[in-house]
Order: C-alpha cells, then sequence, then structure tokens
C-alpha cells in the first residue's frame, strides 16, 4: 500500500538522517538542559515551572523543526532522485503519498516531543496537568504540526535543492522562534513582537500549552481567548491547505 510504503520511508530516512536528529531531538534537548540549569532560578516549584515552560517551548521547537526542515527536505530529496518523477508514471493517485508523508512526519515530531519532555522530567521540570488540560494541549501540539507542515510543504515545493530546503527551514524556525517567545519569555519581547506572537499560530498554540500545564504566570498572558484560538486555527489550515495544493500541483502536476 503506498501510505504504508511512504510512511516507512519517510520515517527510515528521518530517522537515518544526523543532521535530522540532531536539529529535532538532539539541538532541542542541549537547551533544555542548558536553559535549565543556567537560567532558571528561584525557588523549588518555581524553578520546576519554569523548567517546565523551557520544556514546552523546546518541544514546541522539535515539531516545528521537523515540519519546516525535515519534511521539505525528504520532498526535495525525492526530487533530486527523480522519486516524484517515477512516482507520477505510475496509477498511484498524489494523495497517497502526501497522507504518507504527513504520517511520517507526525509520528517522528511526537516522538521527538516524547524526548524533550522526557529531558525535561530528568532535569527537574514540574507541570500542573490535569487529563482535561493534557487532552487541550494535544489539541495544540496539533496546530503546531500542522502551521509547520505546510511552510514546510511550500519550502519543499519551490526550493529543489536538499540543503537549501533543509537551511531554509532551519533559519524560518530559528529566526521565528526567537521573535515569538520561544527561546525567551514573552514578557520580554517589545510590544511589536508580542503582537506577532498573539498571531502567529505557531507561538500562540505554544503559550497556550504553558498557559494550561504551568499557569497565565509563566505563559506571560491569556492566549486562550476566543478569537485568538479561532484565529490559530483559521491560520494553521491556511497554511497547511496552502502547501497541500502546492505540492499537488507544482510537485505531481509538473509535467
Amino acid at each position: 500500500m503506498q501510505i504504508i510504503a511512504t510512511f516507512d520511508k519517510i520515517m527510515k530516512e528521518f530517522l537515518r538522517d544526523r543532521a535530522a536528529l540532531f536539529w529535532t531531538i538532539a539541538w532541542p534537548i542541549m537547551w533544555v538542559v542548558i536553559d535549565s540549569f543556567v537560567f532558571a532560578q528561584g525557588n523549588d516549584n518555581a524553578i520546576g515551572r519554569v523548567r517546565g515552560s523551557i520544556t514546552i517551548s523546546m518541544m514546541t521547537f522539535a515539531i516545528t523543526i521537523a515540519g519546516m526542515a525535515n519534511l521539505p527536505g525528504s520532498i526535495a530529496r525525492d526530487r533530486e532522485r527523480e522519486l516524484l518523477k517515477k512516482l507520477k508514471s505510475m496509477p498511484l493517485p498524489p494523495w497517497k503519498d502526501f497522507v504518507g508523508r504527513i504520517l511520517g512526519l507526525a509520528t517522528f515530531s511526537f516522538l521527538a516531543a516524547i524526548l524533550v519532555v522526557i529531558a525535561g522530567l530528568i532535569c527537574g521540570a514540574s507541570f500542573n496537568a490535569s487529563l482535561l488540560s493534557t487532552l487541550e494541549s494535544v489539541g495544540f501540539l496539533f496546530i503546531i504540526l500542522i502551521s509547520s507542515a505546510g511552510i514546510g510543504l511550500l519550502l519543499g515545493t519551490f526550493i529543489e535543492h536538499v540543503q537549501g530546503a533543509i537551511m531554509s527551514g532551519v533559519g524560518i524556525s530559528v529566526i521565528t522562534a526567537s521573535i515569538s517567545g520561544l527561546f525567551a519569555p514573552y514578557t520580554s519581547l517589545p510590544q511589536i513582537l508580542k503582537k506577532f506572537a498573539q498571531i502567529y499560530p505557531i507561538s500562540s498554540a505554544n503559550s497556550s500549552i504553558i498557559y494550561l500545564l504551568e499557569g497565565r504566570y509563566y505563559a506571560g498572558y491569556n492566549p486562550l481567548s476566543p478569537h485568538q484560538i479561532i484565529a490559530s486555527i483559521i491560520l494553521s489550515l491556511f497554511l497547511f491547505i496552502l502547501g497541500a495544493i502546492s505540492y499537488s500541483k507544482f510537485c505531481w502536476g509538473r509535467k
């Protein structure tokens, strides 16, 4: 079955790619460790919450890197190998390839997220999580996933070379994370970047998870207002649909 074959190929590529493993798993874990013991100061309860917030942000970054760098790199690699050309010559609908890629991305992303959380717990992170808040947080993780996947699909579609696609994704991930509150507290951002952090679906979803699992003080504001949640969902779906249409039209529709 094409979906399973594509899923299996994507997972093997991600797990064998040292650069993908470094940026998606090792790099976020490294920053969890550094931030937890260098910047987390205060009483025991506060330190645990701060480390929890750091862990959540690095979990978000891991998923973002997977979608924005690993996914476009995979698409560009298949283009260079002329695998897409071979698939287009076969009687296979493009949606099966697309679903296989997204399932592979989702599985790898959440594997990376779990490893980052484990690293955070080892470093002393604590979470004030109930069953409901945990389930709600998973929903916001999907917003992060589909937003980053949408941007990754656009990069993979229009940047043809592997290194260019990967490094463009890494660059966008790092820059947007730096200006939207993933690498620094929301309260330390200038006003214009606070507005961006509220609009950008990845940072908005990240703040929502911190709010749910750590509290308003650690999120810096209340991101769970109805209009912000609706805006995050709409923008993430827009990015994903735009990426999916571009991939279908220009990667599979190109003669």
